[in-house]
């Protein structure tokens, strides 16, 4: 048997509460990444937009010793 009706036959969105909620055209914060425009596409070395910068701040390790590479952590660390 299938269930698939006509949406009229399934309950409005809503919250856990009963209260009816509404849709937004960009939901979320930022620029509207479903338009192409604002989007960062590529395709080989041709892009639409500027790359962003190399991230230079992070924070100390502890325990590199000797190390002669890199002794900066980066991401998202408290």
């Amino acid at each position: 048997m299938i269930n698939n009706k006509q949406a009229a036959a399934y309950a409005k969105p809503h919250t856990m509460s009963g209260k009816s909620v509404t849709v937004e055209a960009n939901p979320g914060k930022g620029k509207d990444m479903s338009m192409l425009n604002n989007a960062r596409a590529s395709i080989g070395r041709i892009t639409n937009q500027e790359q962003p910068g190399v991230k230079t701040t992070g924070i100390k390790m502890r325990g590199t010793g000797a190390a002669t590479k890199g002794l900066m952590s980066r991401g998202p660390m408290a």
